[in-house]
C-alpha cells in the first residue's frame, strides 16, 4: 500500500512538529506548511489523502485554503482552530471541513480522527473493501463507490468525501432512521460528537447538492425527534 500522506498547516512551529512526529511513529508521512499560501504549493507538489488545517494562519487564513483545496479535491481536511465558538465550527464545516477540533487537543485523540478518517478515505476511494461494492440506484440518482461518484438526473453532483460517504451510509439503508450520533459514529468512526453541528451542517450541505428543494427534502429527511433517513425505493 502506497505510504499516506498528510499535509500540516499551522503557523504554530510546536504543534507542526508535534503532530508530524506522531504521525511518522504510526507510519505516515508528513509534511508541514507554516501559512496559507505554502499549503497551497504544497498541495499541488504532490498527492496528499488529508489535510490538517488551521484556521488562523498568515497570508491565506484557514478558510479561504479550505475553499481552493474544497475546489479540486474531495481530500479529507480536518480543521484545527483556537476558537470555540459555534459559529467558528459552523463556518469551517461550511466551507468543505470534514472535520474540526479545538485548541488545546489531545495528540492522541487527533491522531486517532486523522487515522479514521485516511482509512475510511481509501475505502471509499476504491483501495478496499468498497471497491467491490456495485452503484445504488434510485429515482433521478445514482451513488457509485467503485468511482466515488453521484449523478443527479444524469449530471454529476460534487461532493467532499465526507458529503459522499454520508449520502452513501444513509441510501444504503434506505428508509431507516439513524440519529445524529449513530450517524456520527458511522461516519466519522468516533463514539465521541460534541455536539450536533457536525452532522447537521453536512446533512444540510448534502441537501443543497442532492434535493430539488432543499427547504422542502424529499431524499434526506428529517424524522422530527430521532434524526433522519434517505428516502426512496432502490431501482431493480
Amino acid at each position: 500500500m502506497q505510504p499516506i500522506q498528510v499535509l500540516i498547516a499551522d503557523d504554530d512551529k510546536e504543534i507542526r512538529d508535534l503532530v508530524k512526529a506522531y504521525l511518522e511513529k504510526e507510519q505516515y508521512k508528513a509534511d508541514t506548511a507554516a501559512d496559507g499560501e505554502e499549503a497551497l504549493r504544497l498541495f499541488d507538489t504532490k498527492t496528499y489523502h488529508l489535510v490538517l488545517l488551521d484556521l488562523m494562519m498568515p497570508k491565506i487564513d484557514g478558510i479561504e485554503v479550505c475553499r481552493a483545496l474544497r475546489a479540486k479535491s474531495n481530500v479529507p481536511i480536518v480543521m484545527l482552530t483556537a476558537k470555540d465558538t459555534e459559529i467558528d465550527k459552523v463556518v469551517g464545516l461550511s466551507v468543505g471541513a470534514d472535520d474540526y477540533m479545538t485548541k488545546p487537543f489531545g495528540i492522541h485523540e487527533l491522531v486517532a480522527r486523522i487515522k479514521a478518517h485516511t482509512r475510511r478515505y481509501f475505502l471509499l476511494g476504491g483501495d478496499g473493501g468498497a471497491q467491490q461494492e456495485t452503484a445504488l440506484r434510485f429515482k433521478g440518482i445514482s451513488i457509485d463507490p467503485k468511482t466515488h461518484t453521484v449523478t443527479k438526473a444524469g449530471e454529476p453532483v460534487h461532493l467532499t468525501a465526507k458529503e459522499f460517504e454520508l449520502l452513501h451510509f444513509l441510501a444504503s439503508h434506505p428508509n431507516q432512521v439513524f440519529t445524529k450520533t449513530q450517524i456520527f459514529r458511522q461516519v466519522w468512526d468516533s463514539d465521541y460528537i460534541e455536539d450536533d453541528n457536525t452532522v447537521m451542517v453536512h446533512i444540510r450541505k448534502l441537501r443543497l447538492k442532492i434535493e430539488t428543494d432543499p427547504s422542502d427534502p424529499k431524499r434526506i429527511q428529517t424524522v422530527w425527534g430521532i434524526g433522519y433517513r434517505f428516502a426512496g425505493e432502490k431501482d431493480e
